[in-house]
């Protein structure tokens, strides 16, 4: 069957950072099952060529290049590497994150800050100033970063977190502002709670799974591929009018009450 022209992803380029599992894997699947060209990314190269193994195996095109996203010569050499392998980048989704400390904010101390901040945020706007330039000269490219409805409000248990992915939202907004004359589209998605590894103390915290549950009016928690979705449609000529946009990917969580 013909995939609808709306979302064929067919000839594009798309680098995903975290993505040798949970939503980052479950975006770097779709987007070369929608035609795309993925280079898919994490830490760990191992579990980045099994994400690529089974792209192969329902026919798409992945290469797996390894990089910690602190580290900027690391991001440079994941830029070029993608660019020589597969042309430039069209699509880039900014998805690697980390979430160190869980209390209260003003608990928090300078390193765990630090980390926080410079891995959610730095990184995106690093990745942003190698990519983006070059989708600006061809009039044309999607930048994704994945947030968090945490990002929409406070939490005692992840409020530092929550205030890097309100800082993702903004830097989105702003380089959507800066590049949107040259056909350069950067928008967030903020899932809710996502059944992952990252958000494992979360949904394996029997007290804080069930107010989950009771907030939520879908009455679950989300699957990975609920998250991608949203990306295949920022990332085609469906979401070609979007831009500076969160898309709350949430079951309705910040509809249905509090944590």
């Amino acid at each position: 069957m013909t995939l609808p022209s709306l979302f064929d992803l067919t000839g594009k380029t798309a680098l995903v950072t975290g993505s040798s599992r949970g939503i980052g894997r479950a975006i770097a699947v779709e987007l070369a099952r929608h035609g795309a060209r993925v280079t898919v990314s994490s830490r760990k190269i191992d579990a980045c060529h099994e994400v690529v193994a089974e792209i192969q195996a329902a026919g798409g095109t992945a290469i797996a290049i390894g990089a910690n996203i602190n580290d900027k010569a690391q991001l440079r050499a994941l830029v070029d590497g993608t660019v020589a392998t597969h042309g430039p980048v069209d699509i880039l989704v900014c998805n690697a994150a980390v979430n160190p400390y869980y209390g209260p904010i003003s608990g928090i101390a300078d390193e765990g800050w630090d980390r926080i901040m410079n891995a959610n945020v730095r990184s995106n706007l690093w990745l942003c100033q190698m990519v983006g330039p070059t989708m600006a000269a061809r009039g044309d490219g999607s930048i994704i970063f994945l947030s968090s409805i945490a990002g929409l409000r406070g939490s005692a248990m992840i409020g530092a977190y929550g205030v890097s992915k309100a800082a993702d939202m903004h830097l989105a907004r702003n380089l959507a502002l800066e590049w949107g004359k040259q056909g350069v589209r950067v928008n967030t998605i903020a899932p809710g709670l996502v059944k992952t590894d990252f958000a494992k103390a979360l949904w394996d915290d029997p007290a804080t799974l069930k107010n989950v549950l009771a907030a939520s009016p879908l009455g679950r928690i989300g699957d990975p591929r609920d998250i991608a979705g949203a990306a295949v449609f920022l990332a085609s000529k469906a979401g070609y009018f979007v831009t500076g946009e969160t898309i709350v990917v949430d079951g309705g969580a910040t509809i249905g009450g509090s944590l």
